[in-house]
């Protein structure tokens, strides 16, 4: 039930100045995105600002993507939530709304037991017939799912298709990939281990690199998928210092940023999230420079 190899772009929410969402520039970014080889959109995640979202907005940011992608490649709804019963109904009305897969954040703030985790996740995906992408992000939400409850998971339930892991820590996903043996996708969620993640057996990334550099991404995970990883170390070493800029204030805060240097009307970050400070503007424009991507 693989969802998709290569480059997923974990798509940004443009806004316009009333802080409504601008559908005009989500449509240009959307076509953007296909046109320079991303192999699948991520809409609604952490860097399409989810929990400021209200409901029917959220939602219809994924109808919309669904309408303007047209099955050229895969749209994955961002539907976790810490609230089962929120994410159980966010996810069924995507698949309604016709999304290609959900992205389903690991419980954050009151956090759970590992038995928990596995509760939860059965539960949502229980609800659909869609491939789920449990993402792990222990920095984000404080709880880390183990790799023996992804294992545990990828053996019960049969639509738990892939693990988004932004753990950072290389020794956990050895023993994941160990322990799941092929039976699930493992993508990387940090765009600075795109190779190390792939050589024990990734097959992509869910990136915020790939907002502002859809090519280079998608060349970077597919060199390193067909077996070139003197080319996708190269990418991956050239791009450091851009992805470093890019996380320079929490994101997606310098990525707006950069989306807008590049001509891209994505407004500014809804708060709690602020402008990025001039002093890093002016260091990210130098590494997007650099980079060859403005």
């Amino acid at each position: 039930m693989s969802v998709f190899k290569g480059s997923g772009v974990a798509l940004v929410t443009p806004m316009k100045d009333n802080e409504e969402i601008d559908f005009d520039a989500l449509e240009e970014l959307i076509e953007d995105q296909i046109k320079n080889g991303t192999d699948a959109l991520v809409v609604c995640g952490t860097s399409g600002e989810a929990p400021t979202l209200d409901d029917p907005e959220h939602l219809e940011a994924i109808r919309f993507a669904v309408q303007v992608t047209k099955g050229r490649i895969p749209v994955v709804a961002g539907t976790g939530s810490n609230n089962t019963a929120h994410a159980v109904m966010m996810s069924e009305e995507s698949e309604k709304l016709g999304a290609d897969a959900l992205l389903l954040v690991t419980p954050y703030y009151n956090k759970a037991t590992q038995d928990g985790l596995y509760q939860h996740y059965r539960k949502i995906a229980s609800a659909t017939k869609l491939p789920c992408i449990v993402y792990n992000v222990p920095s984000r939400t404080g709880t880390n799912i183990l790799p023996v409850t992804m294992a545990r998971l990828a053996a019960d339930q049969p639509n738990i298709a892939a693990i988004k892991e932004a753990t950072g820590n290389i020794s956990q996903v050895a023993k994941l990939a160990r322990l799941l043996d092929g039976k699930i996708d493992i993508y990387s969620g940090n765009d600075d281990q795109i190779v190390p993640l792939c050589s024990l057996g990734g097959v992509g990334v869910i990136s915020v690199l790939a907002n502002v550099a859809p090519r280079q991404t998608h060349d970077l995970v597919m060199h390193c998928l067909e077996g070139r990883y003197e080319e996708a170390r190269a990418i991956q070493l050239r791009a450091l210092p851009l992805i470093e800029q890019l996380f320079i204030e929490v994101n997606p805060i310098p990525v707006k940023a950069a989306l807008n240097m590049q001509g891209f009307r994505v407004g500014k970050p809804r708060l709690p999230l602020t402008e990025l400070t001039p002093a890093h503007k002016e260091s990210l424009r130098r590494a997007m420079e650099e980079f060859g991507c403005l």
